[in-house]
């Protein structure tokens, strides 16, 4: 934090006594990512030495609270994912857009080729099978589909990207080790895939 008690943008060193605070977020997505994380298996016991998780799968806190490092997966799908994001990035001290989804929209991008609305009438009010009658759903509830579906990236600060379709467990733990390690995080050519 600076003087004005603003989050400083650019990501600082992570050599501290203390334990880190980890959060993670999913956006639009499979939730493959965190479950990649999940796969670090026991050496999560080792993670835990190291960091505190806030907002996680293995905490189930809902409220976004401050944290050094955010992980963050899934793209912008609607009004929703950008006000979490925003908040999210908000808290953050470093966040990192991890999986194709939010690094460039990845598989829910693909509707990008289509009119929203126009899609949206196909599958509940057109499609072979529907209820006749049947319509869009336009509760105030639910949160207003973007006509794009757009990478993290383009709406706030990203300080890195973790590439994968899921990243593998040995690529996150790489990526987190190193980061924790005060370095800048570097994966080998072999942890890079796409499955």
């Amino acid at each position: 934090m600076n003087v004005k008690g603003e989050w400083d943008a650019t990501p600082a060193p992570l050599h501290a006594p203390r334990k880190l605070k980890l959060a993670t977020v999913s956006l639009a997505g499979c939730f493959g990512c965190h479950m990649s994380l999940l796969d670090i298996d026991e050496r999560l016991l080792q993670l835990l030495e190291r960091v505190e998780f806030d907002r996680s799968p293995l905490t189930d806190f809902k409220d976004i609270g401050k944290c050094d490092i955010g992980l963050i997966e899934g793209g912008l799908c609607n009004a929703e994912n950008v006000h979490v994001l925003r908040e999210f990035r908000s808290n953050c001290k470093i966040l990192v857009a991890v999986g194709a989804c939010a690094i460039n929209g990845g598989l829910p991008a693909q509707r990008n080729q289509r009119d929203v609305g126009e899609m949206l009438r196909d599958v509940y009010s057109a499609h072979k099978g529907t209820v006749t009658g049947s319509q869009v759903p336009n509760d105030p509830e639910l949160p207003l589909p973007l006509n794009r579906v757009h990478p993290i990236h383009e709406v706030v600060h990203v300080d890195y990207f973790l590439p994968g379709c899921p990243p593998s467990a040995d690529a996150i733990w790489a990526f987190l080790t190193d980061l924790l390690a005060g370095r800048t995080p570097k994966l080998a050519h072999s942890l890079l895939h796409y499955d």
